[in-house]
């Protein structure tokens, strides 16, 4: 259940490489989380808002360049660090078509913070979905399995990352 807020100044691209980039995105992010574009249940619950910032201001004063944030969510599962490293990039190269500019000229305009949302903090149709129940939606039933294990090695993941800080500040003292 791909989510993406894109803000985007009016006026950055023409109309047809705006549609053509919004388009890639949603693409992109049903890519990274594992899901082949062409799915069409992956399509129908793959939202993109758009929002158009009144003003981008860099160092206090109105950029002289357009600036993109994009800002992908998934449920919490969906993204590895090879994941979200691929999915800078290609949004990074899908912008940089967009406007028809060098990617290393545009890559320090473009942000992209791809965010996970804890499990059990994805709420659509009047309900909580956990990546299991969602994973069971998008590929079949018999693949639910796919979406505990995704949560399961997230999580591992994370305590990890925690355990390894834990020790780190006890070898400080």
């Amino acid at each position: 259940m791909p989510m993406i807020d894109a803000l985007i100044p009016e006026h950055a691209l023409t109309p047809e490489a705006e549609t053509r980039l919004l388009k890639e995105l949603t693409d992109i992010l049903i890519r990274a989380e594992g899901y082949d574009p062409s799915n069409t249940n992956a399509q129908r619950v793959s939202v993109l808002h758009l929002h158009r910032p009144a003003a981008v201001f860099v160092g206090g004063e109105p950029s002289k360049s357009p600036r993109y944030r994009i800002i992908p969510s998934a449920p919490e599962g969906q993204y590895t660090d090879e994941s979200r490293a691929n999915l800078v990039k290609e949004i990074t190269e899908a912008v940089a078509r967009a406007e028809n500019t060098p990617y290393q000229e545009i890559a320090p305009r473009v942000w992209i913070f791809p965010t996970e949302i804890p499990d059990g903090q994805w709420g659509a149709n009047g309900i909580i979905n956990r990546l299991p129940d969602i994973h069971a939606m998008l590929v079949g039933e018999a693949e639910r399995h796919v979406g505990a294990e995704r949560l399961a090695r997230r999580r591992r993941e994370k305590a990890g990352i925690t355990l390894a800080a834990a020790l780190d500040a006890t070898q400080q003292d």
